[in-house]
């Protein structure tokens, strides 16, 4: 396994910033795994190339030996954009957000 500061070094890789970088550190310290979730709204049946960026950094992670999760919400889904300043998320029925889901899993794994 690699050590602390060379996980820090692949994580930070491609990425503006972290938050609470020193935090990251002593909890890579620990030298236990890590559990990292990224939390998707499924708002459209497929994922999209802007999915990949955070795709690829879980992946990262999983390679170093940390636990993954990814979660599909549903809550954003359904409510889609409250502003209303965006045609391209309505808010979708609950049959949609389960349709939409099946597909992530289907893609991501």
């Amino acid at each position: 396994m690699l050590s602390p500061e060379e996980q820090l070094s692949i994580i930070k890789r491609g990425t503006v910033e972290i938050i609470e970088e020193e935090e990251l550190l002593k909890k890579l310290k620990e030298g236990r795994p890590l559990r990292i979730k990224a939390g998707f709204d499924p708002t459209a049946p497929d994922l999209h190339l802007g999915h990949t960026v955070l795709l690829q950094k879980l992946r990262q992670f999983q390679q170093l030996g940390h636990e993954v999760y990814f979660v599909i919400g549903d809550f954003t889904a359904m409510i889609g954009d409250p502003t209303g300043r965006s045609e391209t998320r309505p808010p979708l029925s609950r049959e949609e957000v389960l349709e939409n889901a099946k597909t992530y899993e289907h893609q991501v794994f």
